[in-house]
């Protein structure tokens, strides 16, 4: 897979931007400026929307003086190998800066372990805020295989304008055809958009931000009522996970989030950059070309979104973490917000994928019988609406992916509401997420005592009990 090429012509070292398991590359080989940041750096963060560091020893402070972003001192404490840096503070020191400052704020930090996000629509604004900078960068895109053709177009004009090579992720093929056989082409119709925007775009965003320490979104207050409107600059990532794994090691970078869509269009058409030509033909927020169409005049721009489902809440999956805990109780598994109480099916589930087996309350009232099973289980016990379960999803299915055929079968059991009180008394729940393991020849399941939930830590546990 092409790295992009640096727009200032200062070549990057090449680097896969989606190999997990690969340690990144020294700075010094690849020309990128750096704030005096450690070859390996960690950010200790709490997970949730809006996140605490967890401070080891003195306070990290950041300069409150500055004329510009690029007066901004962003200091950090050094425990180790792990660096602390408080980014609500940063959101806050760069709350007035240009979407040129903090995008090359961002790039200044972190090098080649950073790239934008890049969607085929005002999303290139992002990459010419890259390009002034005169910093190396790396765009990626996710590639759902629904695009409009003139999406496609712009990826080419982008590459060839910029002189860069946009590195694209897809589906899993598999996933893809399972669904598409089991509901059909357009089932999103009818049972809502979160399932085929989770197997053709949230997943394939998990993998790619695998790969990296911070990622570059071109998210706006202004673009969506129910969800955006309160997104900071920087943030730490509430929903994905970095190339070190685990809450807090994935930093999201929102350049224009203060730059409302017509000073986005006024930037766009000065600087002559190329566009999708949908937008000519009445496209505002451009997505999946079944599920996107223009917007009538007085409509808001994600009015053209999933048009069949309720306009607050019209969220793919990539950026959930914008939906609030108090929120979280009213939107439906279709994105649909509901003014009743909040039911077993009104929140969008996690931990869904073909490796992962859904427990019933019959099924794991069954597995807690059986005292000579021919598989061991792992089964984690969830809560969908909880940030801590959604901030294991990632390895959590990248586990199943690891043990399916090796003999251990993992599951999920939702946990919450009516099966809280059984969940306590009957499979040691205390809080959300409980891990269990169930032995080939034990009845009682052993409890996961750890809080780290990376897939080697899970697999470790899992090999010390087969």
């Amino acid at each position: 897979m092409a790295s992009a090429a640096a727009i200032s012509h200062h070549a990057i070292a090449p680097r896969e931007l989606f190999m997990s398991s690969e340690r990144p590359v020294d700075r010094s080989s690849v020309g990128v400026s750096t704030v005096n940041l450690p070859p390996r750096r960690r950010l200790v963060a709490r997970p949730g929307y809006a996140v605490e560091p967890i401070w080891r020893g003195d306070s990290v402070v950041v300069s409150a003086a500055r004329a510009s972003a690029s007066d901004v001192v962003i200091e950090e404490k050094r425990v180790g190998e792990e660096v602390v840096v408080d980014y609500e503070k940063v959101a806050v020191e760069l709350v007035d800066a240009s979407p040129l400052e903090i995008m090359d704020k961002a790039l200044e930090m972190f090098g080649n372990e950073i790239a934008i996000a890049f969607s085929g629509a005002e999303d290139v604004a992002l990459i010419e805020y890259a390009h002034l900078t005169g910093r190396p960068f790396r765009v990626f895109s996710l590639d759902t295989g629904r695009l409009n053709p003139e999406t496609y177009r712009l990826f080419d004009a982008v590459e060839k304008h910029y002189d860069i090579h946009i590195e694209y992720m897809f589906p899993d093929a598999v996933e893809v055809q399972t669904l598409v056989r089991s509901k059909g082409l357009f089932s999103f119709y009818e049972d809502g958009h979160q399932e085929c925007c989770s197997i053709r775009k949230v997943r394939p965003l998990r993998r790619a931000l695998k790969g990296l320490r911070a990622w570059i979104t071109g998210q706006r207050r202004d673009q969506s009522p129910g969800t955006r409107a309160h997104i900071p600059i920087v943030q730490v990532d509430p929903s994905f996970e970095g190339l070190d794994g685990g809450a807090g090691s994935l930093i999201k970078w929102n350049p224009v989030a203060n730059v409302e869509g017509k000073d986005i269009w006024n930037f766009l058409r000065a600087m002559n950059v190329p566009v999708n030509a949908l937008h000519s033909q009445g496209y505002v927020s451009i997505g999946c070309e079944p599920c996107t169409r223009p917007v009538l005049p007085g409509q808001h721009e994600r009015e053209g979104r999933w048009w069949w489902e309720d306009a607050k809440a019209k969220e793919c999956g990539l950026h959930k973490g914008n939906i609030k805990d108090g929120d979280s109780n009213k939107v439906g598994v279709n994105g649909n917000i509901n003014d009743a109480a909040t039911s077993v099916n009104s929140i969008p589930d996690i931990f869904d994928t073909q490796h992962i087996i859904n427990l019933s309350r019959p099924g794991i009232e069954n597995l807690l019988k059986l005292e000579n099973r021919q598989e061991p289980w792992l089964v984690v016990l969830y809560a969908p609406w909880c940030p801590f379960c959604q901030g294991m999803e990632a390895s959590y299915v990248e586990l199943a992916e690891k043990l399916s055929g090796a003999g251990v079968k993992v599951a999920k059991f939702r946990a919450d509401e009516d099966q809280k009180s059984f969940a306590q008394q009957e499979l040691q729940l205390g809080s959300f997420p409980t891990i269990l393991f169930f032995p080939k020849h034990a009845s009682r399941p052993i409890k996961y005592p750890s809080e780290k939930r990376d897939v080697d830590s899970l697999l470790a546990f899992i090999s010390t009990l087969r």
